[in-house]
């Protein structure tokens, strides 16, 4: 980005995002700016590279039928099948075979050395969540990119007060613990409060106008416009949106509520499980960080120890990253413990939510 000169360059890809937008959300938490009418703005790519365009025997009406699918990137395309790519673009399975194959070829599907991958990594964000505890608790830094970071637990446990927090936190700089980025916030239950925002806003010396600004908020109304939501996200980040959190408020509630009874469990499993992948896929190629929140349930079974459980059984717990256990402590205290990573110990710690922020409690 620092070799971009912006006055000779019109445009830039929008994985990178336009230079003007992340100057928008830098605004948002460097103090009292004027609000100005947001304009939609399209990023158009001027060195394009490989697209999906550019594969043998998929021409205009067949980009147009994928993107309608919510497969805009060749990774997207590569990840299917001779028979799915068929159904989706029209095309004969012998031209989605070739398709497929040469996307694969363009994108260099093989393995890596450890070294490799390691290198890569470095290129991951991490978002604080506004408690040095909980981001002590997440490796230091608070949540991260290209991965799930699920909390779950029952009704007032701060869920919902926490995905608050890393909507504000995430446009903060990078050596604050944000992002320079913007959130998405798909509201399954009704519980996004902008009056909440702002005073979190408020809390950290923000511009709460320009904050809300860089949230960006739709509510899902049932499991399939949950779904369909995901391909809108897809679409956002084409258009250069600097998106860097996806935010899920809450992950199973409509799955939970449509597909009731032992008789219906496997369907709404499947559609859970890929969901999820859909999820994981979105964060891999556009480096962004997941954060979902869970319902839990009482495990009648349980006979010494809390019985709380989270909802979704095994294909939510496979498919999360990081999973974190919320509930209430002592003196309106939560305590929030880490019970699945893939290179963290479990631990627990606590805070306190307050009117301006979360605040940490010595431990």
């Amino acid at each position: 980005m620092n070799d971009i000169n912006p006055y000779k360059v019109k445009w830039i890809l929008p994985i990178m995002v336009a230079k003007k937008d992340i100057d928008e959300v830098k605004e948002a938490v460097s103090g009292d700016v004027e609000v100005v009418k947001p304009v939609k703005k399209k990023v158009v790519k001027e060195d394009k590279g490989p697209q999906l365009i550019d594969l043998p025997g998929v021409g205009p009406g067949a980009v147009a039928k994928l993107e309608a699918a919510g497969i805009y990137e060749l990774m997207g395309l590569a990840v299917l099948t001779p028979s799915a790519l068929s159904d989706m673009a029209g095309m004969s399975e012998s031209v989605a075979r070739k398709a497929i194959q040469a996307s694969r070829k363009m994108m260099d599907m093989g393995f890596v050395s450890g070294l490799e991958h390691e290198e890569k990594r470095k290129e991951l964000f991490n978002i604080t969540t506004g408690s040095k505890n909980v981001d002590n608790l997440l490796g230091g830094k608070g949540i991260q990119t290209k991965a799930i970071t699920e909390a779950f637990g029952a009704f007032g446990s701060g869920k919902t007060q926490l995905a608050l927090s890393l909507a504000v936190g995430v446009q903060l700089p990078l050596d604050q613990g944000g992002a320079n980025g913007k959130a998405v916030y798909i509201d399954t239950e009704g519980t996004f409060r902008p009056e909440r925002v702002r005073q979190f806003a408020e809390g950290i010396g923000a511009n709460a106008d320009k904050v809300l600004k860089n949230i960006l908020v739709a509510r899902a109304f049932n499991s399939d416009h949950q779904m369909l939501l995901l391909d809108r996200v897809a679409e956002l980040i084409k258009e250069g949106e600097p998106i860097r959190l996806m935010i899920i408020d809450s992950l199973t509630a409509h799955f939970r509520a449509e597909f009731s009874g032992r008789g219906m469990l496997a369907d709404r499993q499947q559609r859970l499980n890929r969901y999820l992948h859909n999820l994981m896929r979105i964060a891999e190629q556009n480096n962004l960080a997941v954060y979902v929140t869970n319902q839990v349930m009482s495990d009648p079974a349980q006979m010494f120890g809390d019985p709380t459980k989270a909802i979704g059984g095994n294909i939510v717990g496979h498919a999360c990253t990081y999973r974190m256990y919320l509930r209430r402590g002592k003196k309106d205290s939560r305590v929030c413990k880490l019970i699945d990573s893939p290179d963290l110990p479990d631990n627990e710690t606590v805070f306190m939510i307050e009117t301006d922020g979360l605040r940490d409690i010595d431990v």
